[in-house]
Parts: structure tokens; sequence; C-alpha cells
């Protein structure tokens, strides 16, 4: 899709977008985008390969896959370190949570430091960065803010990094 094509689409069409592609509450992200002429569709875009980086709650394969090449090497300790917890007593379940929400407050660190750079050092004070969505030419358009006010909204439970809710009895 080109830039110019998502760009003069219609609210309506917009809505329909963001649904296709999965965000909550897709009129609010299309109506803010028309509106304000905000980036919403790059923004979401960004938190949703985000929290692709995320293990799911009900993901257990990401043990497996973290097992590094070299036992000496870069995060070698992480899987002597699984064994030991899950030897303990470790449910694999509080694992998967730990990491879980470990991997959100690195995601949500990130996306603060992608829109403020804060005080890098003295010495470089006049260095800054930020996200910006840019052209097939790689110039920039536009910047992408408030990541963070947007994160727990996309979280892909739809919980917002809470707790499953209890289930209620069935009748």
């Amino acid at each position: 899709m080109s830039d110019h094509s998502w760009r003069s689409m219609k609210t309506q069409e917009l809505t329909e977008l963001f649904r296709k592609l999965g965000a909550p509450h897709p009129e609010g992200w299309a109506s803010s985008q028309i509106e304000r002429g905000s980036p919403q569709l790059a923004r979401y875009l960004f938190l949703r390969q985000a929290w692709r980086q995320v293990v799911s709650p009900d993901d257990r394969d990401w043990m497996r896959e973290v097992q590094p090449a070299d036992p000496n090497g870069p995060g070698g300790e992480l899987r002597p370190a699984i064994d030991r917890l899950l030897a303990a007593g470790g449910q694999l379940e509080d694992l998967t949570t730990v990491v879980r929400v470990m991997q959100w407050w690195l995601l949500a660190g990130l996306c603060i430091l992608l829109e403020d750079p804060g005080a890098v050092e003295d010495e470089v004070a006049d260095i800054w960065w930020q996200l910006y969505l840019i052209d097939e030419n790689d110039e920039p358009i536009e910047p992408i803010t408030s990541l963070l006010e947007s994160l727990l909204a996309t979280d892909p439970t739809g919980r917002e990094m809470g707790p499953p809710q209890p289930s209620g009895p069935s009748n």
C-alpha cells in the first residue's frame, strides 16, 4: 500500500482497514487519524509489530526457542536457569508470566525512549532521536508519537497486561 492510498482514505475505509488489522476500537483510531491528521495507522502497526516480540500468555514454545547456539555465549545462562527453576518446582505458566511482564516493561521503556531520549549525557546533550514515518525515499514525513499512550490498548490479549479474568459459572 503506497503512502498516498492510506493517507487519502475516508473514515469508513480507514476504519475497515484498522478492523482488518485487528485494532481494538478501529473507529477511534481512524477518526483520530482523519480529524487530527496524526499517523495513527503507522503508530498502530509499529505497536502491533512490537507486541509480536512479546511472549503470549499461552505460549510455551518460547522456552525451546531461546536455546542459544553457544551455552557460553550471550544468553547462554538462560537454559540452565529455566531448568533450575523448573526442577525447583517452578511452573511453566509462571515463567511465561514473568517473561511476558518483563518484556512488556522493556517495550514500554523503549516506547518512552523513542519519543524522548531524556538527558543522554552532559557531554552530548544536543543529540535527539524519534521514530518517524518515512516516505518511499526514506525521507521523514512526520513523527510517530504517543506510543506509550496506546501500548496497553494494543495488547493482543485485550487484557491490557492484566491477569486473566476468572470464568464465571456456566449454567
